[in-house]
């Protein structure tokens, strides 16, 4: 039995879309689109993406049982009878739920790293990625496919600015990049956390999304607060290298324990004849609230 069928979509769109796209201005064919027995083919060994939703599945399995496949997938062909995923897992997942025996396909010809550059690029594309499966493709592209950020713009249809910041995000703690992940904060969060240097004040302002619900505005304007707070001089730091009392295993702890409860950096200064006192610093006035609110609970 052959693997490939040739002009036989199947229902939907298929009739209208036979030859759509497959020719060049001189005439000669790109791809073109066949049906192959889906026993032929096999997964894309260069797919970014590696999460896929049960439920959008099965969803799409059901719509494919009803109308077919609207868009064929693309695969290029890697010897007799077999076939490999370029593109199109998503459909192609959903067609075996389904109960496809065949799927219309695209046929192209791409070596290895062409094949990746085509996976990486429509994955882009998706809507349903979130912000650093999208950043990841555009460091692949650059480290895997030797693509500038210039050359991914014209590829991708992005600015160069939009890439740029998408690939900053992999530089945040990696906390905050699987809450990006799991839609625990948005883009414009993250973009906002980007601007931060110190990468615990990036956690603190990601606690404080995530336990007070703050708006992407809200914490623009702290991270403002942040980076318009006066740098200490040198000579202050030396100062206080040099007036930094012995070290007190005991105190130590003391002052971490104080850290933790407090969610915030805790200074815990000591005399020598056992004087001292303990500053608990705000950014805002949100989180003085939220610091009296734990003394209030503390003392109820």
């Amino acid at each position: 039995m052959s693997a490939v069928k040739r002009n036989a979509l199947g229902k939907g769109l298929g009739a209208l879309i036979e030859d759509a796209g497959n020719v060049r201005n001189d005439g000669s064919r790109n791809s073109s689109i066949d049906e192959i027995s889906m026993q032929y083919i096999e997964t894309n060994p260069f797919q970014p993406r590696t999460e896929f939703d049960e439920e959008a599945l099965n969803e799409l399995a059901e719509s494919i049982k009803q109308i077919g496949i609207i868009q064929p997938i693309t695969v290029r062909k890697v010897g007799d009878n077999k076939y490999q995923l370029i593109s199109g897992e998503r459909r192609f997942r959903a067609s075996q739920i389904a109960g496809l025996k065949a799927i219309p396909a695209y046929v192209r010809t791409a070596d290895d790293q062409g094949m990746l550059e085509m996976a990486l690029v429509e994955n882009i594309q998706r809507e349903d990625l979130d912000a650093i499966e999208i950043a990841i493709s555009y460091q692949r592209l650059i480290d895997e496919c030797k693509l500038t950020q210039e050359s991914m713009s014209d590829r991708v249809g992005k600015k160069r600015s939009t890439i740029t910041n998408y690939l900053r995000l992999l530089k945040l703690p990696a906390e905050i990049q699987l809450g990006i992940r799991k839609k625990m904060l948005s883009m414009g969060h993250a973009r906002a956390l980007i601007n931060v240097d110190d990468a615990n004040d990036q956690l603190y302002l990601f606690e404080q999304i995530i336990n007070d619900g703050l708006s992407v505005r809200k914490v623009e304007e702290l991270v403002r607060n942040i980076k318009d707070e006066p740098e200490e001089s040198a000579a202050e730091t030396n100062d206080k290298k040099v007036k930094k009392e012995p070290a007190n295993t005991s105190y130590n702890e003391l002052e971490k324990h104080l850290a933790s409860f407090f969610n915030t950096k805790i200074e815990f200064k000591r005399g020598d004849k056992g004087n001292g006192k303990i500053i608990i610093p705000f950014k805002s006035d949100e989180d003085l609230e939220r610091i009296i609110a734990i003394l209030d609970k503390t003392n109820s």
